[in-house]
């Protein structure tokens, strides 16, 4: 891929060409998974691209060209759902972690999760994916984000108390409908 990376950034188009058709697929899926919404994400990979092709020349590693574009698309998918202004509202799209689906949540549970999930910010939800969905460890998130590490763990708390929340009162608002209908 370095040659490739190199080769674009002395203005080949084939060889950005071939750098999309390689990471593509990958960062729309991230894109999908942070802003629940497959036109946004397609909006944010389209910007991201735009951006990666105007600053490839000033990549100084081309060895870290996938963290880079991947940090490019995490702004972008930030800056997309406050141009929409639909952080809070965004549409269910169901995206499957990398590992598969968890067989062992009903229908109902993913349902309450995904409106839980849909209910974090943007920022929120970017640390969650890339921890939980990608498996990577928080100093790594920080690195792939361009954050200071605690300003990541700031979020996942923050994301995690605000899931808890949200799943209780949803719990808590099932429970008192259940007892009505008795």
């Amino acid at each position: 891929m370095r040659d490739l990376v190199e080769r674009a950034q002395e203005g080949d188009r084939d060889a950005f060409a071939a750098l999309v058709a390689l990471t593509s697929d990958r960062m729309y899926a991230l894109a999908a998974r942070i802003l629940r919404d497959g036109v946004l994400a397609e909006d944010a990979l389209q910007s991201a691209l735009i951006t990666v092709w105007r600053q490839l020349p000033s990549l100084r590693d081309p060895d870290r060209f996938e963290a880079w574009v991947r940090r490019l698309l995490v702004h972008a998918c930030y800056a997309e759902a406050r141009r929409r202004g639909r952080t809070s509202d965004l549409s269910l799209l169901s995206v499957e972690p990398v590992h598969g689906p968890d067989e062992y949540l009903t229908v109902e549970h993913r349902d309450q999760l995904e409106r839980a999930f849909r209910r974090l910010t943007v920022e929120q939800r970017a640390v969650l994916v890339f921890h939980h969905y990608l498996g990577l460890p928080l100093p790594e998130v920080a690195v792939r984000m361009g954050l200071p590490l605690g300003t990541v763990k700031s979020r996942m708390h923050h994301a995690k108390q605000a899931l808890r929340a949200s799943l209780d009162a949803e719990a808590r608002s099932s429970g008192a409908s259940q007892e009505r209908s008795a």
